[in-house]
């Protein structure tokens, strides 16, 4: 059977089942770097969603032919590969990638799970302790929290009903209580479930499919059939009291949200007719006419989305979420109400052939000029779908709607009614005012009957808005030629160069699609200068988003998509897409910014949302928050949120008004331009930009004075010095703690940065198996690079309730220990097999335009522009020696060295408050200083030098 795939997929396929009944579908691809298996299997013990979470995390512990624990995951590690699995409602996913040339000995340790693995008594505890500390982790997530909550008001007997996740509790205290040994009921779901026609094996290699078909048929054809049927979920999971409910709940964090939720006929059933994509786009819409478009001009919501959610082959749900203002919060029946009359004015339109067959068009145009994306990502998908379609749909999936039925798309929209609906309205402001806990993240809740005949009235009452139907779109592309792109440069050049801008251009030689990428990075002195002009260019770069959103909506269905954001410097325009109609959408938003008028209105509203972002970042887990100290304290001229949360209240539309001409009067423009665009047509989009704001005898923008050019300037810790930030966390619920161990390096050099990402690689698997596997510190445990604009370093980022932030360090310092002892005693062959691993990731190529134009806008942005920078570190690998790696590592790494660099920022959850107190209060050792305050501290240090020198020092 031939496998529908895209136009531009040059890659083959071809599918196989092996004599145990194991369905696989192989893909050949010459010119990938990675080569990757993903094995499927369908879960259907469901009543055991926790121990299958559990299961997932053992697996990949060993197996009776590799019984060394972790020796896979140091495998792939150690090969410029990753391993992960995640378990979803009806199925779980277990993938790994890495390097081609290793393919065929990792793919056998993987094989190996699923025919003997071994699941240890001390690993099966160890890993109940990660479920657990996954669980912690995500307490105070509201989504999770609301995810949980719809589950808990279903049917109890459903297996959607259940517990999605685990914990302590579920799979250790209450299988002890009932006699059970959790191991041997792991050991028992494995081997009743773990069945090979159960599961589905995708393998994507650079080989050829008849040499993977060999292998595979060697690896896996000991895989077990028990020749079990799949599990069937018994109906729909809510009943009449579960539908018809209105449920008032409190979230952790500020704002408000509604979720009108109505159990439907599963999309899956009808793929080909898309009744869900096609609602989902009308409901979903943000167009003139539209709900959304109503409600934001009402000032009643920030967001609206609308689709089919979680579901499976016998039941699903379409959701509305909406995300309110405090007056939309106040009129929320209004809301309601406005939502159904836009449902009945589709019940009165009618299915509509034209709109149909328009978004069959945008589809097929996606599907066929699709990205090529990371192969690990691209068959984590098709495994997941290979159980739910037909093989010949495999790749496609629901994407590509072409039967139009207007009676499959108006069952579903009857099934969007007042009878069936459930509406969840999360509110700060219902504190004090709900009956119930949720059990398993104790939410509190309340549950309130509502009738159609309500809803009729809220339909009623509510405003006599024009709510009407989308127009054709304007955006959808016609012309997808390819151009011929003269020079087949390898890396960007400066086009030109001028007082008010600096073009880098790249023409497409690597992707053949009719897509490109502009980048307009405006460098305005004015929009960093304090905390105050900073807020004030955050609200000005999402009331230009909110004033294009009605226009630019039909751009973004279109596959072409903007977004512009405030950045350190100023703000930034970025448009990607299809390059056919990418001007137009890039020439309004330049006209939108040329001649901005503040809408008091509208400036009241993002404020109300701006306040309510930056409020909640007191809400962000602890790994994060010391990440962000960690970044404050290095980063020179950086404005902390909280001083920006007290300058909010006291801003005014008027302030925004004044602002912006003094904020452009004096900008440089720094644009990359990349894809499916002529060189002439690239220059002439920034001379018609710098028509815009710098012609005329009184322009929007002056030039800068070479005083002003901005860089980003990095603090230099001292050589020596372990420097300590202890702060407690900002959410007082929080019982996590975290730490960031953060070790500075260099500046930006290519033998530096190669010991450096081999010291990384070497050591980025051990540290996991170490500090989380073995040590059971925490869930979120990781070793990172990091890059502060060319300056570089190692951190360790850990977020733990089992040991304060103190003891964590203490024991990263004892990993590093015991490390040095493993770098040591490294053999030569192992050097080389980790060198090799490194250069193979450096010479993996972009997947697509969006990934090459990420990587060379990085050089620009920091000012360092070498484009060739993978060729000249490979080069630099190629030479290094394990004496350089060892020389490396005892001068900056080593606990001790005396040329070390040192910052760890403790964040000191609830369970560990009592010893922030005594942490800080301690007897430090000589070489380590205790900082007080982040900006005394800045204040004080010296600065590496920038790369982005001033204008005039822009290399070619």
């Amino acid at each position: 059977m031939e496998i529908v795939k895209a136009r531009t997929d040059k890659r083959e396929y071809k599918i196989i089942v092996l004599p145990n009944a194991l369905q696989v579908l192989l893909i050949s691809d010459p010119d990938t770097d990675k080569a990757i298996s993903i094995p499927k299997f369908l879960q259907f013990q469901f009543n055991s969603g926790a121990l299958i979470t559990d299961g997932e995390h053992m697996l990949f512990y060993a197996s009776e032919k590799y019984p060394l624990e972790d020796s896979y995951s140091k495998y792939i590690s150690e090969h410029g590969g990753s391993t992960n699995a995640y378990t979803a409602s009806d199925h779980t996913n277990y993938h790994f990638d890495v390097n081609s040339d290793c393919f065929e000995d990792a793919l056998d340790r993987f094989a190996q799970f699923f025919i003997k693995p071994l699941m240890s008594a001390d690993a099966t505890i160890r890993e109940i302790k990660a479920v657990d500390s996954e669980y912690q982790k995500n307490l105070l997530s509201d989504g999770k929290r609301i995810n949980q909550l719809q589950k808990h008001l279903s049917e109890e007997g459903h297996p959607y009903h259940k517990f999605s996740t685990g914990n302590w509790d579920t799979l250790e205290v209450q299988p002890k209580e009932k006699g059970l040994d959790t191991r041997l009921e792991l050991i028992k779901l494995y081997e009743e479930n773990y069945s090979a026609n159960l599961m589905n094996l995708v393998i994507y290699a650079k080989e050829s499919l008849d040499k993977i078909q060999s292998l595979v048929e060697d690896k896996f054809q000991e895989i077990r059939n028990n020749d079990r049927s799949c599990f069937s979920f018994p109906g729909q999971p809510c009943s009449s009291e579960h539908l018809q409910i209105l449920v008032r709940t409190v979230p952790i964090k500020q704002g408000h949200k509604l979720r009108i939720v109505w159990p439907i006929t599963p999309g899956i059933l009808h793929y080909k007719e898309g009744p869900c994509r096609y609602l989902g786009h009308l409901i979903g819409h943000g167009g003139e006419g539209s709900l959304f478009y109503v409600l934001k001009t009402l000032g009643w919501a920030t967001k609206l989305s609308a689709g089919e959610g979680d579901g499976t082959t016998e039941f699903s749900f379409f959701a509305v979420v909406i995300n309110l203002t405090d007056a939309g919060h106040e009129h929320m029946q209004d809301v309601v109400g406005l939502l159904f009359k836009y449902i009945h004015l589709l019940q009165q339109s009618g299915v509509c052939k034209w709109i149909f067959d328009e978004l069959a068009a945008v589809c097929e145009t996606s599907f066929h000029y699709q990205d090529k994306t990371p192969p690990r990502s691209y068959v984590v998908r098709i495994a997941s779908n290979m159980q739910l379609y037909p093989q010949k749909d495999w790749l496609v999936r629901s994407s590509l709607p072409s039967n139009f039925s207007p009676s499959i798309i108006q069952t579903v929209l009857d099934q969007l009614s007042p009878d069936n609906v459930r509406i969840f309205w999360e509110s700060k402001k219902f504190e004090g005012q709900t009956a119930m806990t949720e059990p398993w993240y104790k939410t509190a809740y309340s549950v309130e009957k509502i009738t159609g005949s309500m809803i009729q009235e809220w339909m009623l009452f509510a405003p006599n808005e024009d709510l009407h139907l989308p127009a054709p779109n304007v955006f959808i592309p016609t012309d997808l030629s390819l151009k011929d792109a003269q020079e087949k440069v390898k890396f960007p050049v400066l086009l030109r160069k001028s007082s008010s801008s600096s073009l880098w251009y790249k023409p497409d030689t690597m992707f053949s699609t009719p897509k490109a990428y502009v980048k307009i990075d405006f460098n305005c002195p004015f929009a960093s200068s304090s905390p105050e002009t900073e807020v004030l260019t955050d609200i000005f770069a999402r009331l230009l988003m909110d004033d294009l959103n009605d226009y630019a909506y039909y751009a973004r269905v279109a596959g072409l998509d903007y977004g512009i954001r405030n950045t350190d410097s100023g703000f930034q325009v970025t448009v990607v897409g299809y390059n056919h109609k990418l001007r137009i959408l890039l020439e309004t938003v330049i006209e939108k910014i040329s001649n901005f008028k503040v809408k008091p209105d509208r400036f009241s509203v993002i404020k109300e949302m701006v306040t309510k972002e930056y409020g909640n970042l007191k809400f962000q887990q602890p790994n994060r928050q010391a990440m962000y100290y960690c970044s404050l304290l290095l980063h020179d001229q950086t404005w902390p949120w909280m001083e920006e949360l007290e300058i909010l209240p006291h801003l005014q539309a008027e302030d925004l008004a004044k602002f912006i001409p003094l904020m452009l009067s004096r900008a440089f423009l720094e644009c990359y331009i990349a894809g499916n665009i002529e060189r002439s047509e690239a220059e002439s989009m920034i001379l018609h930009i710098e028509d815009v704001f710098n012609a005329g005898p009184d322009p929007i923008c002056q030039p800068l004075f070479p005083s002003q050019h901005l860089t980003s300037r990095v603090i230099k810790l001292e050589r020596g010095v372990n420097y300590l930030y202890p702060i407690e966390g900002l959410n007082p619920d929080d019982e996590n703690s975290a730490l960031v161990h953060y070790i500075q390096v260099h500046r930006d050099d290519f033998t530096l940065n190669v010991k450096l990402q081999l010291f990384a690689l070497t050591a980025k698997q051990p540290a996991f198996h170490q500090l989380r596997s073995v040590e059971q510190l925490g869930y979120i445990t990781a070793l990172r690079q990091r890059n502060d604009s060319g300056i570089r370093g190692v951190q360790f980022v850990i977020q733990s309730t089992v040991k304060g932030p103190g003891q964590i360090d203490l024991r990263v310092e004892a990993f590093l220990k015991m490390f040095e002892t493993k770098l040591y005693e490294m053999t030569n062959d192992e050097f080389k097999s980790n060198v090799n691993a490194l250069i193979d990731m450096k010479l993996e190529k972009h997947k697509n335009l969006r990934e090459e134009s990420a990587f060379f806008w990085r050089e620009i942005s920091d000012g360092t522009l070498k484009f060739d920078r993978r060729e000249c570190e490979v080069a630099a690998l190629k030479q290094l020696t394990q004496q350089d790696l060892i020389d490396f590592f005892d001068e900056h790494v080593k606990v001790g060295a005396p040329r070390k660099r040192t910052l760890s920022v403790r964040v000191y959850g609830k369970l560990h408050s009592c010893e922030y107190s005594s942490d800080k209060s301690q007897q430090l050792p000589p070489n380590a200083v205790q900082i007080e305050d982040i900006f005394s501290f800045r204040r004080s240090q010296p600065l590496y030098g920038s790369f982005k020198g001033g204008f005039g020092h822009m290399k070619l």
